[in-house]
């Protein structure tokens, strides 16, 4: 739009006699008001008064509205017919640079920023073609006014205000960051604003210039990369499926959508396995979502197989191609399935948001297996998605894809993981009477999944129990096998019935060998540690060795707890060092406390303290055994323990002298007799006579070995438990074998004969030579 300018005349006494079109155009007064004025009543400021001409250069007209104009004045002088000044010929034009011609001010009004000069009170002097552009209106109608007065008052605006005040008071320029509308559109904008003081040839400060450069461009870009640096910190946080889509949906709305869904395929949620296509008749599952405004509801979409009038629809096709889908309003497939998911299968309301213009649907790609799909719209954003936008989205997705297919994996073999323990640990704890039995097993609900704890009650022979702790450090499936490893191998051993410390040592060696085959080298890579303890109801005492666990806690019938002085050895696979066994007699009523390190270990926590939480909680009263376990792992236990737990509880029995009988054996052959005699007495006295043919028969077979074969002093011992054991040592270490006597051997028979006439037999090393033994059946009731 031209600018317009303006012609006037005025007679020497300062009489405006001729006024232009321009001129009213410039100061909105007609000619009839203005000629017969004195030209300096049309003036803003003052001026010289007075006769003589008129200065040149910019002076500020009063526009008829009451507003300044700045105007750049030239005036010529009139002469009369005799020479004599007649007046003055006035041309007027605006006051904006922007009217310079030379190469300077056109490249001033062509700039691509947006720049304008103020003076110090904030009054427009002049605008070129961007400034105007984002404004709205020509520079005429800027020129002259307040800034405050051509935007809408705003926080933003005063602030702007007051950086200009800034610059004209301190003559220091200012750089300024800034995102707001402009006033000739609604988008918002950022823009990176400079402000400098401008000065006259003598160095006054005259006036304000800025300049504007919208940045919106840079901003989008700057944000893309915040929002994919917040992606690798913010999403994948756990290993939860759900938790995982629920932090994705969290980045995208609202901001980059107005709302954004998930939707995952149904196997993934249900098996953690592999995912059936939802090309094939896959069933999507909403399983999170987001919305900027309120009342959009959660729903289950099934997309089946995507057939008849979605198969164009961007979610159809972002599933079939595995690709990432753009739809716009106004295309035939993104308008069908708006219409479509107007309303929820149920029929309770909009499965997406109503006034959808723009959407990006992006498959949940991992590992070359499609999951699921992720969909972003854009309601009240007035941006459609861009092609920027689609390559954002893809890389969210992809990382997104990458921690749910982790998070599936996870559960996957979090579950085998499990099962395996479940199947290895024992279902139901074997009845015996040495002792009443509780425990607990907590598996690890941290990401590095389940650990190889475990712990069990093996019943020996002579009323005696062997109790177990292990802890394969390490977690998964791998620590899980080798649990189950160690565990056989401890039953195994323990049927030998080795002492505490032999066994350990057994246990050790057994893991050194595997660790030598690489194809087993699973237990010695991840490490573990075991406790064997054996307790004998009838001395009532305690043996047990370790290696590399925590000591037991003994709680005696007084109330009174404490860690039991065990020297363990180092963890199993070590080689090469000794293990020794510690024995302590128990009162009747005792309780012993056997744990893996994952009840007190713990990096936050002190071991002393914790320990010392633990020996309180096991002192304190309970109903039962039971109920003291819930108490323990109540009061010592954190509130997400970071690995597996096993407790076990073990309340010591003794077998009074009324269920023992003993008997010194003098190694004669007449003391075979004398032994059944004996033997066929205490029969009567319990009320055992049904089996004192079958005990007299063992009792003269045991007796007449140990005699003939054995090393004095010979013992014979009776235990009426839940089973009869009958019990004959001697100081020989040499065990006896079972063998088939031929037709014409005269002996070989008598341990056969026992085989066959008792329930189980064996023998076992004791520290001054060896005991065998044989258990029958006790008669019905």
């Amino acid at each position: 739009m031209e600018e317009p300018s303006a012609a006037v005349t005025v007679d020497a006494r300062g009489i405006v006699t001729g006024w232009s079109e321009g001129a009213r155009r410039l100061t909105g007064h007609p000619a009839d008001e203005a000629v017969g004025r004195p030209v300096r009543e049309l003036l803003a400021e003052d001026v010289p008064s007075g006769p003589g001409p008129l200065p040149s250069g910019t002076v500020r007209l009063r526009h008829r509205d009451g507003h300044p104009v700045p105007l750049r004045l030239t005036a010529q002088p009139l002469l009369d017919g005799r020479g004599a000044p007649a007046g003055h010929v006035i041309t007027v034009e605006p006051a904006g640079v922007a009217q310079d011609t030379s190469l300077a001010g056109q490249a001033f009004r062509q700039a691509p920023l947006g720049m304008s000069v103020l003076d110090t009170e904030q009054r427009y002097l002049g605008l070129n073609d961007a400034a105007c552009r984002m404004m709205g209106v020509p520079e005429s109608s800027l020129v002259g006014r307040f800034y405050l007065d051509t935007v809408e008052e705003t926080e933003g605006s005063r602030s702007f205000s007051r950086h200009l005040r800034q610059v004209a008071d301190t003559g220091e320029p200012v750089h300024l960051e800034d995102f707001t509308r402009v006033p000739s559109g609604t988008r918002l904008h950022a823009w990176h604003v400079e402000m400098w003081p401008v000065r006259d040839p003598s160095g006054t400060l005259i006036g304000t210039a800025l300049a504007a450069l919208d940045s919106h461009t840079q901003l989008r870009a700057r944000e893309r990369l915040v929002m994919l640096n917040e992606a690798a910190a913010r999403i994948g946080t756990t290993l939860d499926v759900v938790r995982t889509t629920e932090e994705l949906v969290e980045l995208l709305a609202p901001g980059f959508a107005d709302f954004a869904a998930v939707d995952l395929l149904d196997d993934v949620l249900r098996t953690g396995g592999s995912p059936a296509r939802a090309a094939d008749g896959g069933l999507l599952r909403r399983v999170a979502h987001r919305s900027a405004t309120e009342g959009t509801p959660e729903t289950a979409v099934r997309l089946g197989a995507l057939d008849g009038h979605l198969l164009d629809s961007p979610p159809a096709r972002a599933l079939r191609e595995g690709r990432a889908v753009l739809g716009r309003a106004g295309e035939p497939g993104f308008d069908r399935w708006v219409a479509e998911r107007g309303t929820s299968p149920q029929g309770d309301g909009p499965s997406v948001p109503s006034g959808v213009h723009s959407l990006l649907a992006v498959p949940l790609r991992a590992r070359g297996t499609t999951l699921g799909l992720v969909v972003a719209v854009r309601t009240t954003h007035p941006d459609a998605y861009t092609a920027d936008d689609t390559l954002l989205a893809e890389e969210l997705a992809s990382r997104a894809a990458v921690c749910v297919d982790n998070a599936r994996r996870f559960a996957r073999e979090h579950t085998t993981a499990l099962a395996l323990q479940e199947s290895l640990l024992p279902k139901g704890l074997p009845g015996q009477a040495a002792v009443e039995v509780a425990h607990r097993y907590l598996p690890s609900g941290s990401a590095a999944g389940i650990g190889g704890d475990w712990f069990d009650v093996i019943p020996l022979a002579g009323s005696r129990v062997g109790l177990v702790v292990g802890d394969v450090v390490g977690h998964g499936i791998s620590s899980t096998a080798a649990m189950g490893r160690l565990f056989t191998a401890v039953r195994t051993l323990a049927d030998v019935d080795l002492p505490p410390d032999e066994l350990i040592t057994h246990l050790d060696d057994l893991v050194v060998h595997l660790a030598a085959d690489d194809s087993h080298d699973d237990v010695a890579e991840l490490g573990a540690t075991c406790l064997y303890a054996v307790y004998d109801p009838v001395s009532g005492c305690l043996s047990l060795a370790a290696a590399g666990h925590p000591a037991p806690v003994v709680v005696l019938p007084d109330g009174t707890s404490r860690l039991v002085p065990l020297n363990a050895g180092p963890p199993l696979g070590v080689g090469g060092l000794p293990f020794e066994a510690t024995e302590l007699c128990l009162p009747e009523g005792s309780v012993v406390a056997l744990y893996t390190d994952g009840l007190v270990g713990d990096r936050h926590r002190d071991i002393d303290h914790v320990t010392g939480e633990l020996c309180r909680a096991l002192a304190a009263p309970a109903d039962s055994l039971d109920a003291l376990c819930d108490g323990v792992l109540k009061a010592v236990l954190p509130e997400e323990p970071c690995d597996d737990v096993a407790l076990l509880l073990a309340r010591t029995r003794v077998l009074g002298a009324d269920r023992v009988a003993t008997r010194e054996v003098r190694p004669v052959p007449d003391e075979v007799a004398a032994a059944r005699q004996w033997a066929t007495g205490m029969m009567s006295a319990w009320g055992l006579d049904e089996i004192a043919f079958v005990t007299e028969l063992v009792v003269s077979e045991l007796v007449t070995n140990a005699i003939r074969y054995g090393v004095p002093p010979v013992r014979l011992r009776l235990i009426r438990d839940r089973t009869l054991i009958c019990e004959v040592s001697d100081a020989s270490s040499t065990s006896p074998h079972l063998r088939r006597a031929h037709a014409y051997d005269e002996g070989g028979r008598g341990l056969l004969l026992v085989a066959q006439l008792t329930q189980r037999w064996g023998s076992r090393q004791t520290d001054h030579g060896k005991t065998i033994w044989a258990e029958q059946n006790l008669p019905s009731p």
